[in-house]
């Protein structure tokens, strides 16, 4: 497994990183089924291993009590099966042909098959979670079910509003990001039996910390590469989702903001690419890192006081990841 040979993981994942095969194989189980093009769709979308730094968050958040994987272990692949899942209908909603570098699965076969495909994958991931036989932990899964598509409703309502604001922006994105980032460290901790305070640190910090990754996610959008990202600059924007760098931009100048003018215009990309520009050629950048630190202290301050300095560790190190990747 990747995760297992790269020793990068080992700051970010310490204590868990062996433990991170067992998650592997719960996750492609999925895949032990005797239709082979099922088969094939599961090898396509899951073998991709990604980070899976969802997963890892829940075994991290169970060491801080009683480490139980025969619980911890399916959890965890739920989470992650759930996340595939969400994204595998994003991939449809958007007609993205891109991910991870990848086609997608609505353009290797077709919109329908995704669909269902990704249904099938909640579907699993629904499995995986009651295998715990925790009514609170099933219960949060299906909570954060709802919160993502209720996110994913949001940002399809308000598409091509370019002015839509922060305070609806920080609304969508933790519902679509930080709940799935916060229901993994709230199941670890709750499946471990940490008391109550304790789980809602956790809850806090998987919450801002989704908040952080999502804000840098979405600087990514218009500074990143195409080659390093998998998929297309400015993406978002060309779906009509108007993220923080777009906002920051509209703040200024709503009347005559190139975001506007895209929007209500042809979308060319030309004017795409006039976007772009200016993002990049302001200090709109820098401000949207502040208001992604923001959330990385406060992911920090959340599990400050938690024992289990190796685990906490990993948790503040992931911070500091969500913020410096690049793709």
């Amino acid at each position: 497994m990747n995760i297992g040979r790269s020793a990068g993981f080992e700051e970010l994942y310490g204590p868990v990183l062996g433990d991170m095969p067992r998650v592997e194989a719960a996750i492609l189980e999925v895949g032990n089924v005797p239709f082979p093009w099922l088969s094939t769709l599961v090898k396509h979308v899951l073998g991709q291993t990604g980070k899976r730094m969802r997963p890892a968050m829940t075994l991290l958040a169970g060491k801080f009590a009683d480490y139980n994987l025969d619980l911890l272990v399916p959890m965890a692949a739920s989470v992650e099966l759930l996340h595939t899942a969400s994204l595998v209908h994003d991939d449809t909603l958007d007609e993205a042909s891109m991910r991870r570098g990848n086609p997608t699965v609505n353009q290797l076969w077709n919109k329908n098959v995704a669909v269902l495909f990704g249904d099938y994958v909640f579907a699993a991931a629904a499995e995986m979670v009651s295998r715990t036989s925790n009514v609170r932990v099933m219960r949060l899964f299906a909570q954060t079910l709802r919160i993502i598509c209720d996110g994913e409703l949001a940002q399809n309502f308000a598409a091509y509003q370019w002015d839509a604001g922060r305070d609806q922006y920080f609304q969508r994105i933790g519902g679509k990001t930080a709940s799935l980032f916060s229901m993994a460290t709230e199941s670890g901790a709750a499946l471990s039996g940490l008391p109550e305070p304790q789980v809602q640190a956790l809850k806090r910090y998987g919450h801002s910390l989704g908040m952080a990754f999502q804000v840098a996610d979405d600087i990514l959008d218009f500074t990143g590469e195409e080659t390093a990202m998998g998929k297309a600059v400015g993406g978002d924007l060309a779906q009509g989702t108007v993220t923080l760098p777009a906002i920051m931009l509209v703040e200024r100048d709503a009347k005559g903001n190139a975001v506007r003018r895209y929007l209500e215009g042809g979308r060319t990309a030309e004017d795409l690419d006039t976007v772009l520009r200016a993002v990049r050629e302001s200090d709109v950048i820098e401000r949207c890192y502040e208001v992604a630190n923001r959330f990385r202290v406060e992911a920090c301050q959340a599990v400050a006081g938690l024992p289990n300095a190796g685990a906490r560790s990993c948790l503040e190190r992931l911070t500091d990841y969500a913020m410096a990747r690049h793709s």
